[in-house]
């Protein structure tokens, strides 16, 4: 799997546009980073910036907008609502894929190893890179802010992890380390900034105090007045927001909102987020409202509407959600032709796509006439009776649909491996050994890609049963047609196990897959026949 870091250095400067634009600029043309999202705040003065790549790149990328940092930011003259000690103020490094947490930890450390070296500067470890437990949580080793860092770095115990510690007044002091994925959260109220932080109070987890704490769990919040929107905020850090999600903190401000008599205008995120955070918000609604959505865009505008993510500036998905901003788009070229342009590809003479490839498309079309069915029983009045069946099974042949299409592909560059083994020299024993190795591990994934369109084919067949029995009945022929092609590919996909399996020399996983497709196989027969059974019951 690729290894994919996110790094969100929080920079001191919000109002200078020159000095945002040069630090955004250093990151960007740093090789192997993409910058995601760059969010200035002119009331806190400061700007977030978010970008992801291995985790070389954003070590570089990282220490590129250092250097632009300690020639443009000078400490001494700032101010702003926002809680800081440093021009660089944080600089977490977040796993996203491919990495742990501790890998990041010791990103951090070769970062602050480095930029400490290169300019000069302090750095303290917190959170997961900490080396004492008290050093650990970002407001404990921020208290005072920079005011107080001269006095605060005479003290043993705040002697800086890497770097002088002696006060830098034009720099302060930056912390790194690794986390969780935090989302910045923001919900507006038309109030003012001391409203908006006694709702803080009553949410944050620490709330007023030991004696006092807030009700929710994993968040850091405080509330202020921002002139630019002319509205107050609760502006919160959700520290796992798997613990207290979005939709709740949100629903929460808008409780005590209401005691108050105080308006919501909705809400705003900083940066970028993960898809299920959003996913987890539309499912409350969902659940909430007794809505029947199963579509991901669907879900994502109904959590974009409901929490009123577009009441500041446009909420769009592709810029602002990781999944889809890193998500490398797949090479699809035979799904993505024409069904002419396939059809004439599989008549060509070449042997692939091949038997596999079309078993998939017959997969896929089978489970997709059922979808369609389904779908177009779902809403129609005279079905209403059938319409808690259709919502049950939906779902399922949509998504099973989805799943099947990148098995087209999938089949046709299963050989892949297996032909860079059969390329591989083969003088010595060795070479023979290697070449031999990598030929059987090419021909399991060439057995596991039609295995796998079993399989998801094997998964909609109750589904499928439930279309015969409740679907519209003048869509019976597109239901048995469904059922025949579903068993098709399956049959198609079997054959091409039973073909490959041949030369496999590993009992074990010769046995075990063969008994996996024969109990898939039997099923799909039967299941098949199930379907077409029901559907001879009704009339034409």
């Amino acid at each position: 799997m690729k290894k994919i870091v996110e790094c969100v250095p929080n920079f001191s400067e919000g109002q200078n546009r020159e000095t945002i634009e040069a630090i955004a600029t250093a990151i960007r043309e740093v090789q192997g980073c993409q910058l995601l999202d760059v969010d200035p705040g002119y009331s806190t003065n400061r700007t977030v910036y978010t970008f992801v790549g291995d985790p070389e790149s954003v070590v570089e990328g990282a220490l590129a907008g250092a250097r632009v940092a300690r020639k443009l930011i000078d400490m001494r003259n700032h101010k702003g609502e926002h809680p800081r000690f440093g021009a660089m103020d944080v600089c977490p490094f977040i796993p996203v894929a491919g990495v742990t947490m501790e890998e990041c930890a010791e990103i951090s450390k070769t970062f602050a190893q480095k930029a400490s070296e290169e300019l000069g500067i302090a750095f303290f470890l917190y959170e997961e890179a900490a080396t004492e437990d008290y050093r650990r949580k970002l407001p404990d080793i921020r208290e005072g802010e920079y005011e107080a860092l001269e006095k605060r770095l005479q003290d043993p115990r705040w002697k800086p992890d890497f770097g002088p510690d002696t006060f830098v007044p034009e720099w302060g002091v930056t912390a790194t380390g690794s986390r969780m994925f935090l989302i910045a959260y923001n919900v507006n109220l038309l109030s003012t900034s001391n409203q908006a932080h006694r709702i803080a109070l009553n949410l944050r987890d620490q709330g007023r105090g030991p004696d006092e704490p807030g009700r929710l769990s994993d968040v850091k919040g405080m509330g202020w007045f921002v002139e630019e929107y002319n509205m107050a905020q609760v502006t919160v850090n959700l520290t796992n927001y798997k613990v207290t999600p979005i939709h709740v903190l949100y629903e929460e401000v808008r409780k005590d909102a209401e005691e108050l008599g105080l308006p919501v205008a909705g809400s705003e995120i900083v940066g970028i987020v993960p898809l299920d955070s959003l996913l987890m918000a539309a499912d409350y609604y969902i659940d909430k409202e007794n809505l029947f959505i199963y579509q991901e865009e669907q879900k994502l505008r109904l959590a974009i509407e409901r929490l009123g993510l577009n009441s500041i500036t446009p909420f769009k998905t592709k810029e602002r959600i990781i999944e889809y901003i890193t998500a490398e788009k797949p090479l699809e070229p035979l799904a993505s032709m024409s069904t002419r342009e396939f059809i004439e590809e599989v008549a060509s003479r070449s042997s692939a796509p091949g038997g596999g490839s079309v078993s998939a498309v017959s997969a896929a079309m089978g489970v997709g006439l059922g979808s369609m069915v389904a779908k177009l029983t779902h809403g129609v009045r005279k079905f209403e009776s059938v319409q808690p069946q259709m919502e049950k099974i939906i779902p399922v042949l949509h998504t099973v649909t989805q799943q099947l299409i990148p098995m087209i592909d999938a089949d046709t560059s299963a050989f892949n491996d297996y032909m860079d083994g059969l390329r591989m020299p083969r003088k010595t024993v060795e070479e023979i050994r290697l070449r031999k190795e990598k030929m059987q591990d090419g021909l399991k994934t060439a057995i596991k890609i039609p295995l796998t369109t079993m399989r998801l084919g094997d998964s909609a067949w109750n589904a499928m049963s439930e279309v015969a029995r409740y679907g519209n009945p003048a869509s019976k022929s597109d239901t048995q047609v469904g059922a025949k092609s579903l068993e098709t590919g399956i049959w198609g996909a079997y054959q091409n196990v039973l073909i490959n399996m041949v030369d496999i020399e590993d009992d074990e996983f010769k046995n075990t897959t063969l008994r996996a497709a024969e109990e898939i196989m039997q099923r799909a027969w039967k299941q098949c026949e199930q379907v077409l059974s029901i559907l001879d019951g009704i009339g034409n």
